[in-house]
C-alpha cells in the first residue's frame, strides 16, 4: 500500500472522484485510518506542548509569553497547525508551533486571537530582524512561515516581543459574548434551521450564540476527546456536543446541572433532522 503522509490531500481527492464504491470504501477506510493517526500524534504533541509550557513556570505562575513559540524536533508537520489552534483555545494567546522541516529548517503554523493580526504581525518581526524569517504569508487569525532552526530563539523573542507591543492585558483574558437566555420553547429545531437559514455567518458577523443553566441528564465521550450529553430545558430533552473537552474534567459524573455557551444546530443524520446544542463553552 502506498504511504501517504497526513497532510497529503490526494487520498481525500481520489475518494470523492472515484467511480468505483469498492474503491471508494477502500480510500475511505485510508482516510479513516490516517485520521485516527493524527488524532494520536495531535493528543501527544498537546501533552508535550504544555508540559513544556508547565515545566517553565508560565501556566503555574501565569506569566505566561503574550506570543507564544512551541517547537519539539519530533512534532509532524501536518499537525501543528491543530496544534497551534488547541494551545491558542487553552490560553487564549498567539501560538505558532514548529516542525523540523529538514536540512536546517523549522516550518510554523500560527494562530491568533481577536485584536491581533498574526500576519501583519509577522511583517513587522521581518522589518525589524531582517533575514530571520525566509518566507511567510497568512491572513489575520492564521498564518505559515519558514525560518532556520538555529534562529528559533531570536525569533521566539522577537514575536513575543510584537505581541506584547500590540496587545493589551484586556484583550489577553478570554471573554465570551453572547446574545443572552433563550426561553425554552425557543430552543427549537425551528429557530435552528431559521438561524441556519440566515447566515453566511463569519467574522465579524459572527452566528448567534447563547447561554442557559440545565439539568445534566446524561454524558459520555464520543470520538475520543468529544463530549455528547442529554440536557433537560424546561419539559423538554436536548442533544448537545462540546468538542475537543478537557479529559481531566469530563465526564464528570458529580454534575447534575451545567451552565454553558452554545449555539443553535441542525443535525441530519440517515435523512432525519433533530435539533442539536453545539456547546463553545461549558462552566
Amino acid at each position: 500500500m502506498l504511504f501517504r503522509s497526513l497532510d497529503d490531500m490526494s487520498t481525500g481527492i481520489e475518494c470523492l472522484l472515484a467511480d468505483n464504491p469498492d474503491h471508494a470504501l477502500y480510500l475511505a477506510g485510508q482516510l479513516d485510518d490516517m485520521n485516527q493517526t493524527r488524532r494520536h500524534i495531535e493528543a501527544d504533541m498537546q501533552r508535550t506542548a504544555l508540559a513544556a509550557l508547565d515545566a517553565m513556570g508560565g501556566m503555574q505562575d501565569g506569566q505566561l509569553a503574550t506570543g507564544i513559540c512551541l517547537y519539539e524536533p519530533g512534532w509532524h508537520q501536518g499537525v501543528i497547525g491543530i496544534l497551534a489552534s488547541r494551545v491558542k483555545d487553552r490560553l487564549h494567546r498567539p501560538v505558532i508551533a514548529f516542525a523540523d522541516a529538514g536540512d536546517g529548517w523549522l516550518k510554523g503554523s500560527a494562530r491568533s486571537i481577536p485584536g491581533f493580526h498574526v500576519r501583519d504581525a509577522l511583517d513587522a518581526v521581518a522589518t525589524s530582524e531582517p533575514g530571520l524569517l525566509d518566507r511567510f504569508g497568512g491572513h489575520a487569525m492564521a498564518a505559515g512561515l519558514s525560518l532556520r532552526v538555529e534562529d528559533y530563539p531570536r525569533f521566539a523573542a522577537a514575536f513575543d516581543r510584537e505581541a506584547a507591543r500590540c496587545l493589551s492585558p484586556d484583550e489577553l483574558e478570554s471573554v465570551l459574548l453572547t446574545d443572552g437566555e433563550l426561553a425554552p420553547a425557543d430552543i427549537s429545531l425551528a429557530t435552528a434551521e431559521l438561524l441556519h437559514n440566515s447566515g453566511p455567518w463569519g467574522q465579524h458577523f459572527p452566528e448567534p450564540l447563547f447561554e442557559g443553566r440545565f439539568e445534566l441528564v446524561q454524558q459520555r465521550l464520543v470520538g475520543e476527546r468529544h463530549l455528547k450529553m442529554v440536557l433537560r430545558g424546561g419539559s423538554e430533552l436536548l442533544d448537545a456536543i462540546a468538542f475537543n473537552v478537557d479529559l481531566d474534567r469530563w465526564p464528570d459524573t458529580t454534575r447534575t446541572e451545567i451552565s454553558l455557551c452554545y449555539r443553535l444546530d441542525v443535525n441530519s443524520f440517515r435523512g432525519q433532522t433533530s435539533l442539536q446544542l453545539v456547546v463553545e463553552h461549558l462552566a
